[in-house]
């Protein structure tokens, strides 16, 4: 054995204790650490690309990043990173993921490993938590844009088979065009039509109701009208990016009856409201849906990288994603087969963390991190809209506050640039830039379990004075 390798093997516990009170400096120091730290700590040695001979052993190599990258390390774990959706780690969820990697489980049915039990059982948790029927199954991927993918890769095999084609043995020019139709499909899900061959023009854009980002299902209608005997995949939105509304799920399945199409919903973030009995309305209708999107980094507050995907069609899913080997488990008919399953064959015990965090909070731990993030994007949002120097570009729907300056002169996309450069500078909260109806705007998504009331004054503050530097 490298001595290195033999020092590090006697040295374990002493290698274990030193990542546990960098872990421990880290967490205790979130509140004072940048939520963008400036570029310069964001870039890395030039002697640092290159590999050496022999190497530091484990300490020292920790050391040594800490000590020379820890500056360059967000605070997005923490209660004021409103940028994206990102949620942050509960403390359960965070020793899952230790043990994780100390215990480096295959997640397949392979026999020799509790794991995919676990992420079934995790699943059917879930699955209680968000008011979906027994009829669904569901496996973890490493994010939203692979559970749509997953998603949509069911729906094209479901496609062909209302025309008589196995699209996984054929290939996908047996089915010839289709059509995915979405108001606000979200670019994961067009990532996912490029990769699987479907094609980004496959994608049309139907209107969306006034003043809204929810779809028009008169238009959606007029067009699945003129376009029958097209082969068709409805994309809905459960939370958009902007503003965090719903489709009308109950009208787009009424229309599903008239016009068969498989009916997607990407619920990454907004899903996890299904939990709240104040907010699960915004599901309605969901449970009959083919597939969905849940995203477990996003409002469940466990690390990168963890999605659910659920479907209906677990026969299809097998069709898709089934794999033969004469060493591997066969591809038998079973929601934990998920060698079988998913685009991974080697998988991570990723449904380790939720499960964990799931028996240490519970229900009630869930509901109240989404209802208390709720009620702080609207104290924001009521802040904001009350200030001289912002506006609200749409209402506080869930946990997203869509905003932006006024009473400003100039370009007004630079000037929204110019705003944020100082609001990343003080590093108090992150927020990021978006579009909303053609205008320049800036978003803040609230899902982290720890943030509270003195953190959106925090934040409004740091707003306030940025824009006063505006002017």
């Amino acid at each position: 054995m490298h001595w290195r390798l033999q020092q590090d093997l006697d040295n374990y516990p002493e290698i274990l204790n030193c990542a546990t009170q960098l872990a421990q400096n880290f967490l205790s120091g979130l509140d004072r650490r940048s939520v963008c730290p400036p570029l310069m700590d964001q870039q890395i040695k030039p002697d640092d690309q290159q590999l050496s001979p022999e190497g530091k052993g484990a300490v020292a190599a920790l050391e040594y990043f800490w000590h020379h990258y820890a500056a360059g390390l967000s605070a997005s774990a923490g209660p004021r990173y409103f940028g994206f959706v990102t949620g942050g780690v509960t403390p359960a969820a965070l020793a899952a993921d230790w043990l994780v990697s100390t215990v480096d489980q295959n997640s397949l049915l392979s026999h020799d490993t509790v794991a995919a039990a676990i992420e079934l059982a995790t699943i059917e948790q879930l699955k209680i938590l968000l008011g979906l029927p027994a009829q669904f199954s569901g496996s973890f991927v490493s994010g939203a844009t692979m559970a749509n993918f997953v998603g949509i890769a069911i729906g094209r095999q479901w496609l062909g088979q209302q025309q008589g084609v196995d699209i996984a043995q054929q290939g996908v020019t047996a089915l010839g065009p289709i059509q995915v139709l979405s108001a606000n499909a979200h670019s994961s899900s067009v990532k996912a039509l490029s990769m699987l061959g479907l094609g980004r023009d496959s994608l049309k854009v139907i209107a969306r109701q006034k003043d809204s980002e929810v779809i028009d299902t008169v238009a959606l209608e007029q067009h699945l009208a003129v376009t029958q005997g097209i082969p068709t995949i409805v994309l809905a939105s459960a939370g958009t990016v902007n503003t965090a509304v719903f489709d009308d799920l109950p009208r787009l399945l009424a229309l599903r009856e008239r016009y068969p199409f498989w009916l997607h919903v990407d619920g990454a973030f907004g899903g996890v409201a299904a939990c709240s009995p104040i907010h699960a309305h915004l599901l309605a209708g969901w449970e009959q849906a083919d597939s969905i999107t849940v995203d477990a980094h996003k409002w469940l507050n466990v690390p990168y990288d963890c999605a659910i995907q659920f479907t209906r069609h677990l026969a299809l899913q097998l069709q898709v994603f089934q794999n033969h080997s004469a060493y591997l488990e066969a591809p038998t008919l079973r929601p934990d087969n998920y060698l079988h399953l998913t685009p991974e064959n080697s998988r991570r015990f990723r449904a380790l963390p939720l499960w964990m965090a799931l028996k240490a909070y519970g229900r009630h731990g869930v509901q109240e991190i989404v209802e208390r993030n709720v009620t702080l994007a609207r104290q924001l949002g009521h802040q904001l809209a009350a200030s001289e120097g912002f506006c609200l570009l749409a209402p506080v729907n869930l946990n997203v506050v869509c905003f932006a300056l006024k009473n400003i002169s100039g370009d007004a996309a630079m000037t929204r640039d110019r705003f944020l450069s100082y609001l990343d500078q003080q590093g108090i909260v992150r927020c990021t830039p978006t579009q909303y109806n053609g205008q320049p705007a800036i978003r803040a998504a609230l899902v982290n379990w720890m943030t509270q009331e003195h953190d959106i004054q925090l934040a409004l503050e740091s707003l306030l004075a940025c824009r006063a530097q505006i002017d």
